[in-house]
């Protein structure tokens, strides 16, 4: 069996190699840090609704 194509991606917060259990991470340090991030909305999926369009449905 082949190993997943992007195995040799290096971790995306500190750029160290991965490790199996923490994959895609190199450590629970790092991973911990991308959940923090997502949490803390530093990391957004852009959208076409504006504020008003929100504020409209949140009324509701």
């Amino acid at each position: 069996m082949q190993p997943p194509a992007n195995s040799n991606k290096p971790c995306p917060i500190c750029g160290k190699a991965p490790d199996l259990k923490f994959k895609p991470f190199c450590s629970a340090r790092c991973a911990d840090v991308d959940l923090h991030r997502w949490l803390g909305g530093v990391y957004a999926v852009p959208t076409t609704e504006r504020p008003e369009d929100v504020a409209e449905r949140e009324e509701e």
